[in-house]
């Protein structure tokens, strides 16, 4: 039987895009488990992709090395007896666990040098496979061909209870269409379209007889109660409030999502819900969002994708040049 251990991204997006690669294994080896190794928060999001069966929480936060907790890890997962384990992320610690854990074929590109902690070690060739997406799938291939032909988008689940339950939390009312914001980006601002340009959309949407849900982290919330008073708190706050499981669900009911280039955006996208995209330091190219019904704006200025945390010219024209109008003509 083959059981697969993944090394799970630690970014909301990122693990949403390894469920391409999980779909991949899945078409290839239909008999085979997978299993996933990844932060507690991503627990709610793994248990939406059928694909896998279980997901073990790592006990280290992102950046910690804890030798010791890898070691113990590594021989936890041992008794698992897994046959392969593929590791997304590139740093050296990331192939530890199943170094320790003595799992006969670890695959991952050569990353931090490797060599001897991944006996399947590839070498990524950047051209060749230029999305994220392409360079997770390729590691359950054979052959670069195949990531490069067939890349399979990633779908999200949701049950009607789930949605039942949602609504009952929040008292939803569902009576008129859904425009979700998804204001905030954890990377850094420079991923951020301004408030005052979502607040504007906002606006623009509550004339039109629209509900317009504002959804993100706690870390959001100083912008959604910004966008708010401007907005005359007729947007419905949800920021810091929800669970990830519960923020899925509400994506669920949106007809139509305006999103950073973050985490919610690949959510809403892998639920097949009609996107619209801004994109400013990052690269729609690299990270887009996959799936036919998502529309990407990016003003492609000299100075972007910079991949920069903060804008390091200061004015962020990159974003804060796409207007709300320009943004509004893709809702529908």
């Amino acid at each position: 039987m083959l059981k697969i251990l993944i090394i799970a991204p630690s970014w909301v997006g990122d693990a949403v895009m390894a469920q391409s690669l999980f779909i991949t294994l899945k078409n290839t080896y239909p008999e085979c488990y997978i299993d996933v190794l990844a932060p507690e928060w991503s627990q709610a999001l793994f248990s939406r992709m059928p694909q896998v069966n279980q997901t073990l929480i790592m006990p280290l936060i992102h950046g910690e090395f804890g030798l010791k907790k890898r070691i113990a890890l590594g021989k936890q997962c041992q008794k698992n007896n897994y046959t392969q384990a593929i590791v997304l992320p590139n740093s050296w610690k990331s192939a530890l666990i199943p170094f320790f854990a003595n799992i006969p074929t670890r695959t991952g590109f050569i990353g931090e040098c490797r060599f001897g902690l991944l006996n399947d070690a590839r070498k990524l060739n950047k051209s060749r496979l230029p999305t994220m997406v392409q360079r997770f799938v390729a590691l359950g291939t054979t052959s670069e061909n195949e990531a490069c032909l067939s890349i399979p988008f990633p779908e999200l689940s949701f049950t009607p209870l789930q949605q039942e339950q949602t609504i009952e939390q929040f008292s939803l009312s569902l009576d008129k269409p859904v425009l979700a914001l998804c204001i905030g980006a954890e990377y850094g601002s420079a991923k951020c379209w301004p408030e005052n340009h979502f607040a504007k959309l906002a606006m623009l949407q509550l004339e039109k007889n629209w509900q317009v849900w504002l959804i993100g982290s706690s870390k959001d919330q100083r912008i959604a109660d910004e966008i708010n008073i401007i907005c005359d708190f007729q947007c419905r706050n949800f920021t810091g409030k929800t669970t990830l499981a519960q923020a899925i669900d509400l994506l669920s009911f949106a007809k139509s999502v305006v999103s950073n280039d973050s985490g919610l955006l690949h959510v809403a996208a892998a639920l097949k819900k009609p996107v619209i995209a801004i994109y400013g330091s990052s690269d729609p190219t690299f990270t887009p969002p996959l799936s036919a019904h998502a529309q990407i704006i990016s003003l492609n200025l000299p100075c972007s994708p910079c991949f920069k945390r903060e804008c390091p010219l200061g004015h962020r024209a990159c974003l804060t040049d796409i207007s709300s109008e320009s943004v509004a003509r893709y809702i529908n």
